[in-house]
């Protein structure tokens, strides 16, 4: 944690105690007649084009935690406030009527905010999806683990209960004899085997899945994608923030990329992460060949970094290997192979950047493609908005709009970094991530 300017989509800061923000009773009741005080309230935006209140879809949010800058904060209050969009400020056709909190510490914002909204906290997952009745009694579910106090393994993974938290909300639908959209925040789960239960599980029973943080969504700075069928040779990422946490976000910037590469998805067959010096020994051969990557692409990264760091009083220069190695205390690479030949790298370089870059050579293209994955700052963190239009979009239709397999490998991608860190940095074999899918015809990312 400590990383204030983080995204989770990526709130991954650390919260702020109190309610700041909280709307005070009367300006609420003063909005109700207005129809500005978010989605739990009827106003214009709601009515059809002849006056007539239309019925709302009901949804339940499952979440460990609800604090100020917390992942609930974020994405849960998009739909009792709504977000901007495209210049409009938007308020999602949806209810939040209930809602399961597995922790509430100093600092919970959970129990002000039904208080406010007219929603009801359960003390069960199974109670917030029946809404205190006996059958299933929402349309959707919003499924956040992240942020709270759980147990952190041998290797550095922080045992979030997402796969708990969704055997829940699947035995209500199992008893129920009816299922609901689930959205998941970030990873599916810190073990693989369980993470790619939650996908078959969701195919099995035909309920849509969606998955991921903002790094998809985010707008990009150029505003470009991967070309759908390109033959990417080699691809980058340099980001920073702490393992288990961030380089996540930073294999979503990769995988959402790659992943329209010609022939689709095919999984990785390999892995090896680094840390200190193996790092900059590395970053010295220039190329993948030589232990490494190429120095163009992080040439390329760098150069569409708004955040790079610089000496004491000088302008924007490109620092030099000497100046990297100060800036940088604890550099952090994955190395990793994937079925088809591609390689990739993501870096997680703190003190010298502070956002997210992506580049990759495309075979029979000398210049590599490159962008900026922006993400505005904290407290509104709009970014958070894209991705929860894209929750809202499957909600709405009932069908996800990109695949919850992207989610699977880079879960596994995150697992697989970590073992090789935590074994002496030695190159491991991954059959286990021979995922397969197809990434949309459509990109996803925000533009406007």
């Amino acid at each position: 944690m400590g990383f204030v300017k983080g995204h989770g989509g990526a709130a991954d800061a650390p919260y702020l105690m109190g309610e700041k923000y909280m709307v005070s009773r009367r300006s609420f009741l003063q909005g109700v007649g207005t129809g500005v005080v978010g989605a739990g309230v009827i106003g214009p935006s709601l009515l059809n084009a002849g006056g007539v209140q239309e019925k709302r879809k009901k949804l339940a949010v499952v979440t460990t935690l609800w604090n100020y800058r917390s992942h609930a904060w974020h994405m849960a209050e998009r739909f009792l406030v709504g977000y901007p969009r495209e210049g409009k400020w938007h308020r999602p056709e949806l209810q939040v009527v209930s809602a399961y909190v597995d922790q509430t510490p100093e600092g919970d914002l959970s129990r002000g905010r039904a208080k406010e909204f007219g929603f009801r906290i359960f003390p069960t997952v199974a109670e917030a999806l029946r809404a205190g009745g006996d059958k299933l009694a929402v349309d959707a579910v919003l499924l956040i683990g992240e942020h709270g106090n759980y147990p952190v393994n041998e290797i550095g993974q922080k045992q979030y209960p997402r796969y708990e938290l969704f055997r829940q909300i699947v035995d209500v639908f199992k008893k129920d004899g009816r299922t609901t959209p689930v959205y998941n925040d970030k990873h599916l789960s810190w073990r693989f085997e369980w993470a790619k239960e939650m996908v078959e599980t969701a195919r099995a029973m035909k309920f849509p899945l969606l998955a991921g943080s903002s790094l998809p969504v985010t707008w990009r700075m150029p505003a470009i994608d991967m070309p759908l069928g390109a033959e990417v040779e080699e691809a980058l990422c340099v980001a920073f923030g702490p393992v288990d946490i961030y380089d996540f976000h930073a294999l979503e910037t990769i995988q959402c990329m790659v992943e329209r590469r010609k022939g689709g998805e095919t999984g990785v067959v390999a892995m090896q992460a680094q840390r200190g010096d193996a790092v900059w020994q590395a970053m010295e051969s220039g190329a993948w060949s030589g232990g490494g990557w190429d120095a163009r692409l992080f040439e390329a990264c760098l150069s569409r970094s708004h955040t790079l760091a610089q000496p004491d009083t000088c302008s924007h220069r490109y620092p030099t290997a000497e100046q990297m190695r100060q800036f940088v205390k604890q550099p952090v690479a994955y190395r990793f192979e994937y079925a088809d030949g591609l390689k990739a790298t993501m870096l997680l370089l703190n003190g010298l950047v502070e956002d997210f870059t992506f580049a990759a050579r495309l075979k029979g293209q000398r210049e590599p493609i490159s962008t900026l994955f922006h993400l505005p700052p904290n407290p509104n963190v709009v970014y958070s908005a894209a991705l929860m239009s894209k929750a809202e979009e499957m909600f709405t239709t009932g069908r996800a709009p990109y695949p919850a397999e992207r989610t699977l490998l880079t879960s596994g991608l995150v697992a697989a970094g970590l073992k090789s860190l935590a074994t002496g940095q030695k190159r491991i074999e991954t059959p286990q991530l021979a995922v397969r899918y197809e990434a949309p015809r459509e990109s996803q990312f925000w533009r406007s």
